[in-house]
């Protein structure tokens, strides 16, 4: 039968860092064109207020109603604008973190192999607290930053027309901000990047005592673990500490460069409209509106730039964020076969056929046909592909190459999920949801698990069972023995009523007697016509199936 190409799309392509803004881009474009605008109106209001008090200054008249209704629409117009340039950085965030998270939560719930970056920890941290820290950023510095490359140059323009010495004091002390920004925010980005990894560990770690909660107080290992729980928060709150000391030492630099700046302009104006300074204006000495006016844009020259500043520590948090985000992109893991979701049952005779099968990793599985009904054992050394031919047959692996048939189809997308429905899985290492047992065998279904559970010879575990079937029990099985736990998946895949059982070493590390049941368990299902394929090392256990396949060797 000739090979064919099995592969599919694995994941979402590679995303570079700040593609994963990309669903939030045009609200953050609408957010920053606001922000700008409403920034601009300022320099009006500062006009009108200007005219009023020169006005009173110089004995002119002033029309006080013209001033303050001006002055109070166009704050109402700029409080408008910021309004929606905030509900628009708003609307962003909510579309950046929801496409990410889905992504996340969707990939992580279809893969099939564990990974580097796959510690449930670190996957619900990242998923959870660590993508909220995009919405700060997404919310205020975008705006900040368009702001600062438009704002500070008109100031600067409407300053040298009223006097060049104020625009020399712009143009001297405005550049100092962002240099010290840059500094400081090297110094940030670092401490920010350490925090994240350090909040990953200790969510992975505290995953890991969690679950094996049962065995350490069993052990009396209380004590040790305290103390490394004690240790790593101990490092997570330095981090912590870090990134505020930046960030506080950042903005008290930052607030005493445009504090000087502000003072340098209100000295010279206040000197120039005194008389003692008769340079630095077009044409003649200060007038009281331009000093005033000037006075009134020397804040809100430095006010885009501090505002930058603020938001530089939003940014180093993003960036650290988005680049964990795409180093667990970069994560080349396989995902199962179709969705991974209830399914009705896949039609033909629960028979195998592998062809042609590599795996990625280089991984290379045996020819072989398997008839309904069949019992058969694959054997032989570890690592050569016993468990992944199990896995591959489940479709919870995509081969890169070669044919699947299962039941008299090929095995793909399409077919994963009705083929599943029919297999009863028995891992290796057992595995429990956070729920009662009763769930855990039923999966919710509502059904009586008690005939799976004699079958399995675990009827008696169960019963002597603190609340019984109503126990919880932790996710590697707290409070079972390792054979009683494997006992209990036996009754698991038993319950479903498989067509087709696939089960991983099921007597290893079992005594004699527990060994014994559980080959029996197996060995009952057999007879009443369904398929068993055991990868094993149990030579007893081999011994009883009809035929024997060498993984890695002659068939």
């Amino acid at each position: 039968m000739p090979a064919q190409d099995l592969s599919e799309p694995q994941t979402t392509a590679k995303k570079p860092a700040k593609g994963w803004l990309a669903p939030g881009h045009q609200n953050q474009r609408k957010a920053a064109r606001l922000a700008v605008i409403a920034s601009l109106i300022w320099p009006f209001q500062a006009w009108l207020v200007a005219f009023a008090l020169g006005g009173l200054l110089t004995g002119e008249t002033v029309s006080a109603a013209f001033v303050a209704v001006g002055f109070i629409a166009l704050g109402l117009l700029r409080a408008v604008l910021g309004y929606m340039s905030e509900k628009h950085g708003e609307k962003a965030a909510i579309k950046v973190i929801r496409a990410a998270r889905a992504q996340i939560v969707g990939r992580e719930a279809k893969r099939a192999e564990a990974c580097d970056f796959c510690g449930a920890g670190s996957i619900a941290a990242l998923a959870g607290e660590k993508l909220d820290l995009l919405a700060p950023f997404i919310i205020r510095y975008a705006p900040a930053r368009a702001r600062v490359m438009v704002v500070p140059l008109v100031i600067l323009a409407l300053a040298v027309w009223q006097s060049w010495a104020v625009a020399v004091i712009f143009v001297i002390s405005g550049p100092l901000i962002p240099v010290f920004m840059a500094l400081v925010g090297m110094a940030a980005k670092e401490a920010s990047r350490d925090q994240m990894a350090e909040v990953g560990t200790l969510n992975d770690l505290l995953v890991e005592r969690l679950s094996a909660l049962v065995d350490i107080r069993l052990l009396g290992a209380q004590d040790a673990v305290l103390s490394g729980f004690e240790t790593q928060a101990q490092g997570l709150r330095q981090r912590t500490m870090a990134v505020l000391r930046v960030a506080f030492l950042s903005s008290t630099v930052l607030e005493l460069f445009a504090a000087i700046g502000v003072a340098m302009i209100a000295v010279y104006v206040g000197f120039s409209l005194l008389g003692a300074l008769e340079f630095g204006a077009w044409g003649g000495a200060v007038t009281p509106q331009a000093g005033i006016f000037l006075l009134l844009l020397a804040p809100e020259f430095y006010q885009p730039l501090r505002d930058l500043a603020a938001a530089w520590h939003d940014k180093a948090a993003a960036d650290a964020v988005l680049e964990e985000l795409s180093a667990w992109d970069r994560t080349d893991t396989q995902s199962l076969m179709g969705l991974g979701g209830p399914s009705a049952r896949l039609d033909g005779p629960a028979s195998v056929e592998l062809h042609g099968v590599a795996l990625h990793g280089g991984i290379t599985l045996n020819d072989f046909d398997i008839r309904a009904g069949e019992t058969v054992a694959l054997m032989g050394a570890s690592g050569t592909g016993k468990t992944s031919t199990l896995r591959a047959i489940a479709g919870l692996v995509q081969p890169v190459s070669g044919k699947i048939m299962v039941a008299g189809h090929p095995l793909n997308s399409e077919t994963a999920d009705p083929w599943r429905a029919r297999i009863g899985w028995m891992p290796q290492a057992p595995h429990f949801l956070s729920a009662s047992l009763r769930y855990n065998l039923t999966l919710g279904d509502g059904g009586d698990p008690t005939d799976a559970l004699k079958q399995a010879a675990v009827m008696d575990v169960v019963t002597g069972l603190p609340h019984g079937l109503h126990t919880r029990l932790g996710e590697t099985g707290g409070g079972l023995s390792g054979g009683e736990a494997r006992r209990v998946t036996l009754a698991r895949a038993i319950y479903s009523k498989p067509d087709i059982i696939l089960a991983d070493e099921p007597t290893a590390d079992l005594d004699a007697q527990t060994a014994a049941a559980v080959t029996e368990g197996l060995l009952a299902q057999a007879a009443k016509g369904v398929t068993l394929i055991v990868a094993t090392h149990d030579a007893a256990l081999a011994a009883k199936m009809d035929r024997i396949i060498t993984i890695g060797g002659a068939q």
